[in-house]
């Protein structure tokens, strides 16, 4: 991202606990069974995923969640990429099989991806002008498709800078916390056992549908890619530093307020007046048990 980015060089900045070379060792661990290798640029583009988590305080299921997302919405480069609308005839009958049932219906469309975008785009996702499918095709880390999609995030009047990286990890993170993609939301797909800092159990491939609604084809896939992530964020002691915090108490401080702990001498004189007063009922009870047995 510009300037700001890092050398992949495997130490963590001061003050930052997560271990990014036993992050960036598990992932290109075979034993992950879903990445191959990873290449410096994907690294570089994985790292600003990460650093936006943190900064945004994110849990590591969650966080898990949405690199599994980026790793298939980008083919696994963890770039922001342009949807390729190049397709041959019986691709076409492939992926859009209700629209494209022949190859005489696909054969119009194939190599031309301004014509197919506005064919399967055109007249909805909020698209009304001749050429919008073409003009707010997929876009970005999580590729926003269609005017509406676009307008939320603001867009609408620059479409391509969805491709900028740092508008592009905006959108993910807010698209995927709010729900502004689909409605569905990183918190929906939460269990009993995924909700605190050491927990597992996220329904990683039900969360496919934040993104799309392509839960039965791609599921399977997120579940992998979600496994791997969190293993890697464990090794590397994501969020370790907030793990003994409860997450179910809220502290909330009033503005210019302090709240200051007691110090000793308050303890003790709260302690002696809790004796003092104890020692007076055991009196009281053992005068009323004399009078009574006499």
């Amino acid at each position: 991202m510009g300037g700001g980015r890092r050398a992949l060089t495997g130490k963590s900045p001061k003050g930052e606990s997560m271990n990014r070379a036993a992050f960036y060792a598990a992932l290109r661990d075979p034993a992950s069974g879903v990445f191959k290798s990873y290449s410096a640029k994907q690294f570089e583009s994985l790292d600003a995923v990460v650093l936006e988590g943190r900064r945004r305080a994110v849990g590591l299921c969650h966080l898990a969640a949405i690199l599994a997302e980026v790793h298939h919405e980008t083919g696994g480069t963890m770039r922001p990429v342009e949807e390729n609308l190049n397709y041959s005839a019986r691709r076409l009958m492939q992926v859009w099989p209700a629209r494209f049932p022949t190859l005489a219906s696909a054969e119009p469309y194939a190599g031309n991806p301004r014509k197919l975008a506005n064919r399967v785009y055109g007249g909805r996702l909020g698209n009304v002008e001749d050429d919008d499918g073409w003009v707010f095709r997929g876009r970005g880390l999580a590729q926003i498709t269609g005017r509406a999609n676009y307008g939320k995030f603001g867009l609408v009047e620059m479409p391509d800078r969805a491709c900028d990286p740092a508008t592009a990890i905006r959108i993910l993170f807010d698209g995927m916390v709010h729900g502004l993609f689909t409605g569905k939301r990183l918190t929906d797909f939460d269990t009993d056992d995924s909700r605190s800092a050491a927990a597992t159990g996220y329904r990683y491939a039900a969360s496919r549908a934040i993104i799309n609604g392509d839960i039965r084809q791609n599921g399977p896939k997120i579940e992998a890619y979600g496994r791997a992530f969190e293993a890697a964020l464990r090794a590397a002691g994501y969020g370790r530093e907030s793990a003994s915090a409860d997450p179910s108490v809220v502290v909330v401080l009033r503005p210019g307020s302090v709240e200051r702990a007691p110090d000793m001498e308050s303890v003790n004189a709260s302690h002696g007046a809790k004796f003092n007063r104890l020692r007076r009922l055991i009196e009281a009870v053992a005068g009323f048990l004399a009078r009574w047995t006499k």
